[in-house]
Order: structure tokens, then C-alpha cells, then sequence
């Protein structure tokens, strides 16, 4: 059984659970009660209706949060050639070729973001054991093995996240910081939400959108009402 804290309990006692939050409701009442010593993060819990063991389900894809996500990321780049200075002058933190590859087969694994190049992945394909289990193998997909090495890197930084189910259907997104607006903090929810609904998988039947829940970092999870969440008007 997980312990939870009197302060997280206490919290707990103020959540109507008869009731479904508006985002701003919701989002007011975490950034009321959040009291430890460190900025929280804003964590999006989206239940959909989907089963990712089959392929035509599955949900992955990425997204540009407009005020940002409020992390530092470091954004390793593996290529060759002229590429090489354009990553460095872009502002990529750690810029190589095979010798990075070498480095993070060893254990070095100092970034959140891995990118590159297409004519590197065949060296790099011995990095998935080391890579795949922490999410950080490039791929096509969540657009880190690209040639446009500039937009990727500035994209990344700027606010750019990578999202997809779990086995059990559920997304689970960071999409900012306590210390955020409202307004900041809903308009990132709101374009997390049109990118879910603009990537439903072919194989989706019925209702997609099961529940969502908003939380901080320390904090209880809050069901939002979707309806509102698509009707700015509802708040």
C-alpha cells in the first residue's frame, strides 16, 4: 500500500470527487495547494479508449507546447560533416559522430534529447539496448532523426515533447510548470489536446477520450471535464 503524506492527504480532503473540474478550476486549485520547496510540474493523465497491442492503436506523436514546457533540455546531436558545426552553432549541447555513439554505448547518458542524422542510424542501431529503455532512441517519428538538424534542435528546446500510450491505453504528459499562468498552463492543455485528437489512430472505435486528470508533481490527481476543455467558454 502506498503512504502518503499528511500534506498529500490533506490536499486530498479539499477534491470534491463528485465533481469534474473546469481546467481553470482544476488548475487554480494545484497551484493553491502546491507548498514544497521546489517549482512542480503540471502532469497531464489522458485515458483513452485505445489498445495499443494492436498496431492500428497505437498512439505516438509530438507536439509544440506554445509557452513552452518550463525544462531545461539537453540536446545531444550524433552526424557528420558540416552538420557538425551547424549543430554546435545552433545551441545543441553535445555535438559527435562515432565517438559520441562510443560514448553513450559505454554509459554516457548526460541529455534528454537524442538527434540524428539518417546516415548515422545504421552505427547507431547498437544503441538500442542502452537507448530504447529510456525512451531516448531516435526516430523518425518523433522527429530526431531528420537532416534539418537546425529546426530539430530549436524545436526541442523551445518546447517540443514526445508523446504515446502506455500498454494500458493511458498518456502521461508533462506540459509545464506550476509557476505558470493559468492562461499559459491551459493554452499548452489545449494544444496537447487538439494534437491528441489530430493523431487518433485508424483503428480507434467508439469513444476515444475515456478521462483526463491534471496533477503537480507532489500532488493528487484532478478529473477535468473534457467538454469544457474543448469550449473555452465553459472555462
Amino acid at each position: 500500500m502506498v503512504k502518503r503524506s499528511r500534506r498529500f492527504l490533506q490536499i486530498l480532503q479539499e477534491i470534491d470527487k463528485s465533481l469534474l473540474y473546469s481546467p481553470d478550476e482544476a488548475l487554480s486549485f494545484l497551484k493553491k495547494f502546491s507548498s514544497v520547496k521546489f517549482i512542480e510540474t503540471l502532469e497531464a493523465h489522458i485515458s483513452l479508449g485505445l489498445d495499443p497491442k494492436y498496431a492500428d492503436q497505437q498512439l505516438r506523436s509530438t507536439v509544440i507546447l506554445p509557452k513552452g514546457s518550463g525544462k531545461v533540455v539537453r540536446v545531444a546531436v550524433i552526424t557528420q560533416g558540416d552538420k557538425l558545426s551547424q549543430a554546435k552553432s545552433t545551441g545543441a549541447d553535445i555535438v559527435g559522430s562515432e565517438d559520441l555513439i562510443e560514448e553513450i554505448f559505454k554509459g554516457r547518458l548526460d541529455f534528454d534529447k537524442l538527434i540524428a542524422t539518417p546516415d548515422m542510424m545504421l552505427l547507431i542501431a547498437k544503441l538500442g539496448r542502452v537507448l530504447g529503455p529510456r525512451g531516448l532512441m531516435p526516430s523518425p517519428k518523433s522527429g530526431t532523426v531528420t537532416n534539418e538538424i537546425k529546426n530539430a534542435i530549436s524545436e526541442f528546446k523551445s518546447g517540443k515533447l514526445e508523446y504515446k500510450v502506455d500498454r494500458t491505453g493511458i498518456l502521461h504528459v508533462p506540459i509545464g510548470k506550476l509557476s505558470f499562468t493559468v492562461d499559459d498552463l491551459k493554452l499548452n492543455l489545449k494544444v496537447l489536446q487538439e494534437s491528441i485528437d489530430k493523431n487518433r489512430p485508424s483503428g480507434s472505435k467508439g469513444k476515444y477520450w475515456k478521462s483526463l486528470y491534471l496533477s503537480s508533481t507532489m500532488g493528487p490527481g484532478i478529473p477535468v471535464n473534457l467538454s469544457s476543455l474543448r469550449d473555452p467558454k465553459a472555462g
